[in-house]
């Protein structure tokens, strides 16, 4: 028996003591870590298989289009207005160690629009030819309090497309490197 591992939380955005949080998980055959990495830390290819985000600027002149380690960013999605991001976690695909990417995102206002989130990713190699890409996203602020109020959870469902347009373009694109 083997073990997944885990998000690392800092304590401000522990799930279970903020105000939303949702987890989306994929395990699928023929991909591995490095197959997916690419389109996760390239922001220019995120609108082409997920279409809930868009207006994705970068705050210093010549950073981006991919992200790194503290990297400052800003994209919109979900209705928000384009979200003021940092990457807090950048773990680079390496063996037998699972590659990680969080970002925080914020949203000024009143207590009614204040918005304070961290989406954290993992993406794994599995025995079998397998990977596992999980992403969790923890958030603090009334507009998050509203989105938990919602059924279906539209965070839930579209980090659910999210995670399904990755394995898709990722999967496509092995296709034709092995044509």
């Amino acid at each position: 028996m083997s073990s997944q591992s885990a998000i690392h939380w800092p304590q401000k955005y522990l799930p279970g003591t903020t105000d939303n949080f949702v987890s989306n998980e994929i395990i699928v055959q023929g991909l591995n870590v490095n197959d997916v990495w690419p389109y996760l830390i390239d922001t220019s290819k995120w609108t082409s298989y997920y279409n809930n985000v868009a207006d994705i600027s970068f705050k210093k002149s010549g950073s981006g289009p991919k992200l790194e380690e503290n990297v400052d960013f800003s994209f919109g999605t979900f209705g928000f207005p384009p979200l003021k991001a940092k990457v807090v976690e950048f773990v680079p695909p390496a063996q037998n160690q699972a590659a990680r990417l969080s970002w925080t995102a914020k949203q000024d206002g009143d207590a009614s629009q204040k918005l304070d989130v961290l989406h954290a990713w993992l993406l794994e190699d599995l025995s079998e030819n397998r990977v596992r890409v999980l992403t969790q996203e923890s958030q603090i602020g009334e507009p998050a309090k509203q989105l938990a109020k919602q059924s279906p959870n539209p965070m839930m469902n579209g980090h659910q497309d999210w995670l399904n347009g990755l394995r898709d373009i990722a999967l496509k694109n092995k296709s034709n490197k092995q044509k």
